[in-house]
Protein backbone atom coordinates (compact mmCIF):
# COMPACT_ATOMS: atom_id res chain seq x y z
CA UNK A 1 0.00 0.00 0.00
CA UNK A 2 2.96 2.37 0.96
CA UNK A 3 4.73 2.01 -2.98
CA UNK A 4 0.94 2.42 -4.61
CA UNK A 5 -0.12 5.22 -2.63
CA UNK A 6 3.58 6.89 -3.01
CA UNK A 7 4.00 6.00 -6.41
CA UNK A 8 0.29 7.45 -7.34
CA UNK A 9 1.09 11.04 -5.16
CA UNK A 10 3.42 11.69 -7.67
CA UNK A 11 0.54 12.21 -10.24
CA UNK A 12 -1.44 14.11 -8.05
CA UNK A 13 -0.44 17.42 -7.78
CA UNK A 14 -0.92 17.28 -11.79
CA UNK A 15 -3.84 16.02 -11.86
CA UNK A 16 -5.56 18.66 -9.07
CA UNK A 17 -3.23 21.71 -10.26
CA UNK A 18 -2.65 21.11 -14.32
CA UNK A 19 -6.37 22.33 -15.40
CA UNK A 20 -6.48 25.10 -13.66
CA UNK A 21 -2.73 26.12 -14.80
CA UNK A 22 -3.67 25.39 -18.05
CA UNK A 23 -6.88 27.43 -18.46
CA UNK A 24 -5.48 30.51 -16.85
CA UNK A 25 -2.96 29.92 -19.94
CA UNK A 26 -5.75 29.56 -22.39
CA UNK A 27 -7.38 33.01 -20.54
CA UNK A 28 -4.33 34.81 -20.93
CA UNK A 29 -4.02 33.69 -25.09
CA UNK A 30 -7.35 34.91 -25.51
CA UNK A 31 -7.96 38.02 -23.78
CA UNK A 32 -4.13 39.48 -24.74
CA UNK A 33 -4.62 37.79 -28.05
CA UNK A 34 -1.41 35.45 -27.00
CA UNK A 35 -0.64 33.08 -29.74
CA UNK A 36 2.36 31.87 -27.34
CA UNK A 37 0.27 31.53 -24.52
CA UNK A 38 -2.42 29.29 -26.60
CA UNK A 39 0.29 27.01 -28.11
CA UNK A 40 1.23 26.41 -24.48
CA UNK A 41 -2.13 25.80 -22.86
CA UNK A 42 -2.74 23.13 -25.91
CA UNK A 43 0.34 21.50 -25.42
CA UNK A 44 -0.32 21.70 -21.76
CA UNK A 45 -3.82 19.97 -22.18
CA UNK A 46 -2.01 17.31 -24.01
CA UNK A 47 -0.15 16.41 -21.02
CA UNK A 48 -3.38 17.07 -18.95
CA UNK A 49 -4.60 13.66 -20.77
CA UNK A 50 -1.69 11.79 -20.86
CA UNK A 51 -1.65 12.10 -17.20
CA UNK A 52 -4.76 11.79 -16.60
CA UNK A 53 -4.60 8.16 -18.13
CA UNK A 54 -1.59 6.85 -16.23
CA UNK A 55 -3.91 8.44 -13.23
CA UNK A 56 -6.64 5.88 -14.14
CA UNK A 57 -3.99 3.04 -13.82
CA UNK A 58 -2.19 3.70 -10.35
CA UNK A 59 -5.87 5.02 -8.81
CA UNK A 60 -7.53 2.00 -9.87
CA UNK A 61 -4.76 -0.54 -8.39
CA UNK A 62 -5.02 1.81 -5.06
CA UNK A 63 -8.83 0.66 -5.08
CA UNK A 64 -8.54 -2.68 -5.33
CA UNK A 65 -6.24 -2.68 -2.71
CA UNK A 66 -8.00 -0.92 0.17
CA UNK A 67 -10.62 -3.44 -0.49
CA UNK A 68 -7.96 -6.51 -0.88
CA UNK A 69 -5.51 -5.23 2.07
CA UNK A 70 -7.63 -3.64 4.51
CA UNK A 71 -10.77 -5.78 4.59
CA UNK A 72 -10.98 -5.19 8.46
CA UNK A 73 -11.53 -1.48 7.57
CA UNK A 74 -13.46 -1.50 4.86
CA UNK A 75 -16.38 -3.88 6.53
CA UNK A 76 -16.37 -2.26 9.63
CA UNK A 77 -15.96 1.34 8.62
CA UNK A 78 -17.13 1.82 5.15
CA UNK A 79 -21.02 2.80 5.94
CA UNK A 80 -19.23 5.87 8.12
CA UNK A 81 -16.41 7.81 5.29
CA UNK A 82 -17.17 5.78 2.54
CA UNK A 83 -19.26 8.42 0.77
CA UNK A 84 -15.88 10.97 0.35
CA UNK A 85 -14.81 7.59 -2.11
CA UNK A 86 -17.80 7.59 -3.89
CA UNK A 87 -17.69 11.61 -4.27
CA UNK A 88 -13.86 11.11 -5.34
CA UNK A 89 -15.34 8.43 -8.24
CA UNK A 90 -18.18 10.93 -9.36
CA UNK A 91 -15.77 13.54 -9.83
CA UNK A 92 -12.89 11.13 -11.78
CA UNK A 93 -15.74 10.28 -14.55
CA UNK A 94 -16.92 14.04 -14.13
CA UNK A 95 -13.30 15.13 -14.82
CA UNK A 96 -12.70 12.31 -17.88
CA UNK A 97 -15.48 13.90 -19.37
CA UNK A 98 -14.55 17.39 -19.20
CA UNK A 99 -10.72 16.68 -20.44
CA UNK A 100 -12.46 15.14 -23.38
CA UNK A 101 -14.80 18.07 -24.42
CA UNK A 102 -11.90 20.10 -23.77
CA UNK A 103 -9.29 18.33 -26.27
CA UNK A 104 -12.18 17.96 -28.69
CA UNK A 105 -12.87 21.62 -28.53
CA UNK A 106 -9.43 22.96 -29.72
CA UNK A 107 -10.41 22.56 -33.67
CA UNK A 108 -14.19 22.37 -33.21
CA UNK A 109 -15.21 25.13 -31.08
CA UNK A 110 -15.23 28.78 -30.49
CA UNK A 111 -12.39 29.98 -28.64
CA UNK A 112 -14.03 31.75 -25.60
CA UNK A 113 -16.80 28.86 -25.94
CA UNK A 114 -14.46 26.54 -26.15
CA UNK A 115 -12.81 28.08 -22.74
CA UNK A 116 -16.13 28.38 -21.00
CA UNK A 117 -16.60 25.12 -21.49
CA UNK A 118 -13.54 24.03 -19.63
CA UNK A 119 -13.81 25.93 -16.74
CA UNK A 120 -15.57 23.46 -14.89
CA UNK A 121 -12.48 21.11 -15.21
CA UNK A 122 -10.44 22.44 -12.19
CA UNK A 123 -13.76 22.35 -9.38
CA UNK A 124 -14.03 18.90 -10.63
CA UNK A 125 -10.26 18.30 -10.07
CA UNK A 126 -10.99 19.54 -6.33
CA UNK A 127 -14.26 17.81 -5.64
CA UNK A 128 -11.94 14.61 -6.30
CA UNK A 129 -9.67 16.07 -3.71
CA UNK A 130 -12.66 16.86 -1.39
CA UNK A 131 -13.74 13.54 -1.56
CA UNK A 132 -10.04 11.66 -0.61
CA UNK A 133 -8.84 14.05 2.34
CA UNK A 134 -12.27 13.79 3.57
CA UNK A 135 -12.01 10.18 4.03
CA UNK A 136 -8.52 10.69 5.53
CA UNK A 137 -9.37 13.18 7.63
CA UNK A 138 -11.98 11.09 9.22
CA UNK A 139 -9.68 8.36 9.55
CA UNK A 140 -7.32 10.69 11.66
CA UNK A 141 -10.25 12.51 13.85
CA UNK A 142 -13.45 9.85 13.16
CA UNK A 143 -16.65 11.02 14.26
CA UNK A 144 -20.14 11.04 12.83
CA UNK A 145 -21.13 7.72 14.36
CA UNK A 146 -22.40 5.87 17.51
CA UNK A 147 -21.08 2.24 18.59
CA UNK A 148 -23.92 0.04 19.41
CA UNK A 149 -23.08 -2.96 21.99
CA UNK A 150 -21.31 -5.17 19.97
CA UNK A 151 -18.93 -2.42 18.86
CA UNK A 152 -20.31 -1.56 15.23
CA UNK A 153 -21.12 1.92 14.22
CA UNK A 154 -24.41 2.79 14.10
CA UNK A 155 -26.67 6.13 13.58
CA UNK A 156 -24.08 7.61 11.06
CA UNK A 157 -23.97 11.35 10.73
CA UNK A 158 -22.92 11.39 6.87
CA UNK A 159 -22.03 15.55 7.19
CA UNK A 160 -20.39 15.01 10.57
CA UNK A 161 -18.63 12.44 9.33
CA UNK A 162 -17.53 14.42 5.91
CA UNK A 163 -16.24 17.38 7.62
CA UNK A 164 -14.37 16.60 10.65
CA UNK A 165 -11.95 18.72 12.74
CA UNK A 166 -9.20 18.18 10.47
CA UNK A 167 -11.00 18.00 7.41
CA UNK A 168 -10.77 22.24 7.09
CA UNK A 169 -6.81 22.22 7.87
CA UNK A 170 -5.93 19.30 5.88
CA UNK A 171 -7.98 20.18 2.77
CA UNK A 172 -6.81 23.54 1.89
CA UNK A 173 -2.96 22.53 3.13
CA UNK A 174 -3.35 19.61 0.63
CA UNK A 175 -4.71 21.99 -2.51
CA UNK A 176 -2.20 24.74 -2.11
CA UNK A 177 0.58 22.41 -1.75
CA UNK A 178 -0.49 20.11 -5.06
CA UNK A 179 -0.93 23.85 -6.69
CA UNK A 180 2.51 24.99 -6.21
CA UNK A 181 4.13 21.95 -6.62
CA UNK A 182 2.64 21.44 -10.26
CA UNK A 183 3.55 24.92 -10.76
CA UNK A 184 7.13 24.64 -9.86
CA UNK A 185 7.18 21.28 -11.60
CA UNK A 186 5.99 22.78 -14.87
CA UNK A 187 8.11 26.05 -14.21
CA UNK A 188 11.16 23.88 -13.77
CA UNK A 189 10.93 21.82 -17.15
CA UNK A 190 11.57 25.76 -18.62
CA UNK A 191 14.24 26.51 -16.44
CA UNK A 192 16.14 24.12 -17.58
CA UNK A 193 15.20 25.12 -21.20
CA UNK A 194 16.63 28.64 -19.97
CA UNK A 195 19.72 27.39 -18.67
CA UNK A 196 20.32 25.50 -22.21
CA UNK A 197 19.84 28.86 -23.76
CA UNK A 198 16.64 29.24 -25.07
CA UNK A 199 15.67 32.51 -24.39
CA UNK A 200 12.40 32.90 -26.39
CA UNK A 201 9.33 34.10 -25.40
CA UNK A 202 7.94 30.38 -25.33
CA UNK A 203 10.42 29.70 -22.88
CA UNK A 204 9.64 32.89 -20.71
CA UNK A 205 5.95 32.85 -20.54
CA UNK A 206 5.93 29.02 -20.01
CA UNK A 207 7.85 29.65 -16.46
CA UNK A 208 6.37 32.69 -15.48
CA UNK A 209 2.74 31.66 -15.17
CA UNK A 210 3.53 28.73 -13.42
CA UNK A 211 6.28 30.17 -11.44
CA UNK A 212 3.87 33.01 -10.45
CA UNK A 213 1.68 30.98 -9.05
CA UNK A 214 3.67 28.99 -7.16
CA UNK A 215 5.60 31.85 -5.42
CA UNK A 216 2.54 33.28 -4.56
CA UNK A 217 1.02 30.39 -3.01
CA UNK A 218 4.29 29.59 -1.13
CA UNK A 219 4.04 31.77 1.68
CA UNK A 220 0.12 30.97 2.22
CA UNK A 221 1.29 27.33 2.05
CA UNK A 222 3.76 28.05 4.93
CA UNK A 223 1.10 29.85 7.37
CA UNK A 224 -0.87 26.82 6.22
CA UNK A 225 1.70 24.37 7.07
CA UNK A 226 1.47 25.71 10.31
CA UNK A 227 -2.06 25.79 10.77
CA UNK A 228 -2.43 22.05 10.62
CA UNK A 229 0.34 21.45 13.04
CA UNK A 230 -1.23 23.52 15.54
CA UNK A 231 -4.33 21.43 14.65
CA UNK A 232 -2.47 18.26 15.17
CA UNK A 233 -1.50 19.53 18.42
CA UNK A 234 -5.01 20.03 19.76
CA UNK A 235 -7.04 17.15 17.93
CA UNK A 236 -3.88 14.49 18.18
CA UNK A 237 -1.25 15.29 21.09
CA UNK A 238 0.09 12.08 20.65
CA UNK A 239 1.25 12.17 16.80
CA UNK A 240 2.08 15.44 17.23
CA UNK A 241 4.36 13.92 19.94
CA UNK A 242 5.66 11.70 17.47
CA UNK A 243 5.98 14.55 14.49
CA UNK A 244 8.22 16.32 17.27
CA UNK A 245 9.62 13.57 19.20
CA UNK A 246 8.57 14.91 22.29
CA UNK A 247 8.97 12.09 24.97
CA UNK A 248 7.56 13.34 28.25
CA UNK A 249 5.12 15.57 28.81
CA UNK A 250 6.30 19.37 29.52
CA UNK A 251 6.32 22.95 29.23
CA UNK A 252 9.36 24.74 27.80
CA UNK A 253 9.68 21.85 25.21
CA UNK A 254 12.82 22.48 22.76
CA UNK A 255 12.39 21.90 18.99
CA UNK A 256 14.82 19.06 17.57
CA UNK A 257 15.25 20.03 14.11
CA UNK A 258 16.31 16.16 12.38
CA UNK A 259 17.71 13.59 15.48
CA UNK A 260 16.73 10.26 16.09
CA UNK A 261 14.40 8.83 19.40
CA UNK A 262 15.33 6.27 21.25
CA UNK A 263 12.79 3.70 23.03
CA UNK A 264 14.30 4.95 26.40
CA UNK A 265 13.19 8.28 24.77
CA UNK A 266 16.65 9.43 24.07
CA UNK A 267 17.19 11.84 21.35
CA UNK A 268 20.85 11.65 19.28
CA UNK A 269 21.71 13.77 16.77
CA UNK A 270 20.05 16.97 15.20
CA UNK A 271 19.71 20.46 16.62
CA UNK A 272 18.15 21.51 20.01
CA UNK A 273 16.42 24.58 20.01
CA UNK A 274 15.77 25.79 23.37
CA UNK A 275 11.71 25.96 24.24
CA UNK A 276 10.78 26.64 20.33
CA UNK A 277 8.64 23.71 20.46
CA UNK A 278 6.35 25.23 23.53
CA UNK A 279 6.22 29.05 21.61
CA UNK A 280 5.20 27.08 17.83
CA UNK A 281 2.41 24.83 19.69
CA UNK A 282 0.97 27.93 22.03
CA UNK A 283 2.48 31.10 21.24
CA UNK A 284 4.71 30.80 24.65
CA UNK A 285 7.15 28.80 26.70
CA UNK A 286 4.97 27.92 29.00
CA UNK A 287 2.75 25.99 26.82
CA UNK A 288 2.42 22.25 27.69
CA UNK A 289 2.87 19.75 25.45
CA UNK A 290 2.23 16.09 25.27
CA UNK A 291 4.89 13.69 25.36
CA UNK A 292 4.56 10.28 23.67
CA UNK A 293 5.14 8.54 27.39
CA UNK A 294 1.82 9.78 28.29
CA UNK A 295 0.01 6.64 26.76
CA UNK A 296 0.89 3.40 26.82
CA UNK A 297 3.82 2.27 24.60
CA UNK A 298 0.60 0.12 22.86
CA UNK A 299 -0.99 3.05 21.99
CA UNK A 300 1.52 5.40 20.59
CA UNK A 301 4.14 5.19 17.40
CA UNK A 302 7.69 3.44 17.87
CA UNK A 303 10.29 5.13 18.89
CA UNK A 304 11.34 4.17 15.12
CA UNK A 305 7.98 5.47 13.54
CA UNK A 306 8.48 8.55 15.67
CA UNK A 307 11.53 9.36 14.00
CA UNK A 308 9.88 8.55 10.30
CA UNK A 309 7.29 10.65 11.24
CA UNK A 310 9.32 13.51 12.22
CA UNK A 311 12.32 13.34 9.74
CA UNK A 312 9.77 13.70 7.09
CA UNK A 313 8.07 16.39 8.80
CA UNK A 314 11.27 18.47 9.10
CA UNK A 315 11.82 17.45 5.31
CA UNK A 316 8.96 19.37 4.67
CA UNK A 317 9.71 22.53 6.86
CA UNK A 318 13.45 22.74 5.48
CA UNK A 319 11.69 22.56 1.63
CA UNK A 320 9.44 24.96 2.63
CA UNK A 321 11.17 27.40 3.98
CA UNK A 322 13.98 27.34 1.31
CA UNK A 323 10.77 27.79 -1.58
CA UNK A 324 10.02 30.75 0.43
CA UNK A 325 13.20 32.57 0.26
CA UNK A 326 13.44 31.70 -3.43
CA UNK A 327 9.69 33.16 -4.26
CA UNK A 328 11.25 36.05 -2.08
CA UNK A 329 14.00 36.25 -4.81
CA UNK A 330 11.79 35.97 -7.71
CA UNK A 331 9.12 38.80 -6.04
CA UNK A 332 11.73 41.26 -5.34
CA UNK A 333 13.21 41.24 -8.85
CA UNK A 334 9.52 41.23 -10.32
CA UNK A 335 8.94 44.43 -8.38
CA UNK A 336 11.99 46.36 -8.90
CA UNK A 337 12.27 45.92 -12.73
CA UNK A 338 9.55 43.91 -14.08
CA UNK A 339 11.45 41.17 -14.91
CA UNK A 340 13.15 37.67 -14.19
CA UNK A 341 16.24 37.47 -12.10
CA UNK A 342 19.86 37.35 -14.05
CA UNK A 343 21.29 34.77 -12.00
CA UNK A 344 21.99 31.48 -13.15
CA UNK A 345 21.91 30.36 -10.07
CA UNK A 346 18.18 31.58 -9.61
CA UNK A 347 17.08 29.10 -12.21
CA UNK A 348 18.89 26.21 -11.36
CA UNK A 349 17.16 26.58 -7.68
CA UNK A 350 14.10 26.91 -9.58
CA UNK A 351 14.41 23.60 -11.75
CA UNK A 352 15.39 21.82 -8.96
CA UNK A 353 12.13 23.17 -6.94
CA UNK A 354 9.52 20.98 -8.29
CA UNK A 355 11.41 17.50 -7.45
CA UNK A 356 11.69 19.08 -4.22
CA UNK A 357 8.00 19.96 -4.27
CA UNK A 358 7.37 16.57 -4.93
CA UNK A 359 9.14 15.16 -2.24
CA UNK A 360 7.43 17.45 0.53
CA UNK A 361 4.24 15.97 -0.89
CA UNK A 362 5.84 12.25 0.36
CA UNK A 363 6.45 13.60 3.26
CA UNK A 364 3.44 15.13 4.00
CA UNK A 365 1.47 11.55 3.46
CA UNK A 366 4.03 10.08 5.63
CA UNK A 367 4.06 11.98 8.56
CA UNK A 368 0.01 12.34 8.17
CA UNK A 369 0.17 8.39 7.79
CA UNK A 370 2.97 6.53 10.15
CA UNK A 371 2.23 9.41 12.99
CA UNK A 372 -0.95 7.76 13.57
CA UNK A 373 0.17 4.49 14.08
CA UNK A 374 -0.59 2.51 15.24
CA UNK A 375 -3.99 3.45 14.74
CA UNK A 376 -5.61 3.09 10.87
CA UNK A 377 -8.96 4.90 12.65
CA UNK A 378 -7.47 7.09 15.47
CA UNK A 379 -8.45 5.98 19.00
CA UNK A 380 -11.08 3.55 17.17
CA UNK A 381 -9.36 0.39 14.87
CA UNK A 382 -5.77 -0.69 14.70
CA UNK A 383 -4.21 -1.35 12.01
CA UNK A 384 -3.58 -5.20 13.17
CA UNK A 385 -7.01 -5.45 13.55
CA UNK A 386 -7.95 -3.77 9.72
CA UNK A 387 -5.08 -5.54 7.72
CA UNK A 388 -6.29 -8.59 5.36
CA UNK A 389 -4.83 -12.10 6.89
CA UNK A 390 -3.31 -12.96 3.59
CA UNK A 391 -0.58 -15.19 3.86
CA UNK A 392 2.95 -13.92 3.08
CA UNK A 393 4.02 -15.31 -0.37
CA UNK A 394 0.72 -13.73 -1.56
CA UNK A 395 1.46 -10.51 -0.81
CA UNK A 396 4.73 -10.70 -1.93
CA UNK A 397 3.76 -11.74 -5.52
CA UNK A 398 0.94 -9.06 -5.65
CA UNK A 399 3.71 -6.83 -4.68
CA UNK A 400 5.92 -8.09 -7.11
CA UNK A 401 3.23 -7.60 -10.38
CA UNK A 402 2.30 -4.04 -8.65
CA UNK A 403 5.95 -3.12 -8.75
CA UNK A 404 6.82 -4.19 -12.72
CA UNK A 405 3.11 -2.64 -13.83
CA UNK A 406 4.23 0.72 -12.25
CA UNK A 407 7.61 0.29 -13.85
CA UNK A 408 5.91 -0.33 -17.09
CA UNK A 409 2.97 2.42 -16.85
CA UNK A 410 5.14 5.23 -15.03
CA UNK A 411 8.29 4.12 -17.91
CA UNK A 412 5.50 4.47 -20.37
CA UNK A 413 4.05 8.07 -19.34
CA UNK A 414 8.06 9.30 -19.06
CA UNK A 415 8.70 7.59 -22.64
CA UNK A 416 5.64 9.71 -24.25
CA UNK A 417 6.17 12.85 -22.46
CA UNK A 418 9.97 12.94 -24.07
CA UNK A 419 8.58 12.02 -27.39
CA UNK A 420 5.81 14.90 -27.34
CA UNK A 421 8.21 17.60 -26.29
CA UNK A 422 10.88 16.00 -28.75
CA UNK A 423 8.02 16.45 -31.27
CA UNK A 424 7.46 20.12 -29.96
CA UNK A 425 10.70 21.26 -30.33
CA UNK A 426 11.01 20.27 -33.79
CA UNK A 427 8.31 21.63 -34.70
CA UNK A 428 9.07 25.24 -33.09
CA UNK A 429 12.44 25.06 -34.81
CA UNK A 430 10.56 24.09 -38.18
CA UNK A 431 8.34 27.44 -37.51
CA UNK A 432 11.76 29.39 -36.56
CA UNK A 433 13.52 28.36 -39.68
CA UNK A 434 10.65 27.83 -42.29
CA UNK A 435 8.03 30.14 -41.69
CA UNK A 436 7.58 34.01 -41.07
CA UNK A 437 9.88 35.35 -37.65
CA UNK A 438 7.33 35.22 -34.90
CA UNK A 439 5.29 32.44 -36.32
CA UNK A 440 5.43 30.07 -33.21
CA UNK A 441 1.95 29.45 -33.35
CA UNK A 442 1.41 26.62 -36.09
CA UNK A 443 0.15 24.37 -33.83
CA UNK A 444 -2.17 26.39 -32.41
CA UNK A 445 -6.22 26.25 -34.10
CA UNK A 446 -7.29 29.48 -33.14
CA UNK A 447 -6.10 32.93 -32.51
CA UNK A 448 -4.42 35.60 -33.59
CA UNK A 449 -2.21 34.73 -36.76
CA UNK A 450 0.59 37.09 -38.66
CA UNK A 451 -0.44 38.56 -41.39
CA UNK A 452 -0.60 36.35 -44.64
CA UNK A 453 1.24 36.43 -48.03
CA UNK A 454 -1.58 38.48 -49.52
CA UNK A 455 -1.91 41.55 -46.67
CA UNK A 456 -5.35 39.72 -45.34
CA UNK A 457 -5.40 37.94 -41.57
CA UNK A 458 -6.21 34.22 -41.45
CA UNK A 459 -9.48 33.87 -39.78
CA UNK A 460 -10.13 32.56 -36.37
CA UNK A 461 -11.71 28.68 -36.11
CA UNK A 462 -10.88 25.69 -38.33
Amino acid sequence: MAFTLGSHILLVPFGVALPAITLLMHYRGLRKGDAVALLLARRWSAVMAVQFAIGIVTGTVLSFELGLLWPGMMGRWGDVFGLGFGVEAWAFFLEAVLIAIYLYGWRRLKPWTHFWLALPLPLAALMGAFGIVAANSWMNTPRGFSLDTSGKPVDVDVRRAIFTPMFGPEYWHFVVGVVLTAGYVIAGVYAVGWLRGRRDRYHRLGFTVPFSVAAILTPVQFVLGDSIARSVFHKQPVKFAATEIVWKTDTHVPEYMFGRLHADGTISGGIRIPQLDSILAGFSPATKVTGLSSVPASDRPTATQATIAHWAFDIMVTIGSLLVLLALWYGWCWLRRRDLPGSPWFFRCAALAGGACLLTVECGWITTEVGRQPWIVYQNMRVAEAVTDTRAPALWTMLGLVVVLYVLVFGAFLTVLLRMSRRWRLADESAATAAAPGDVEGDTPYGPRPLSTTGGKDGGGT
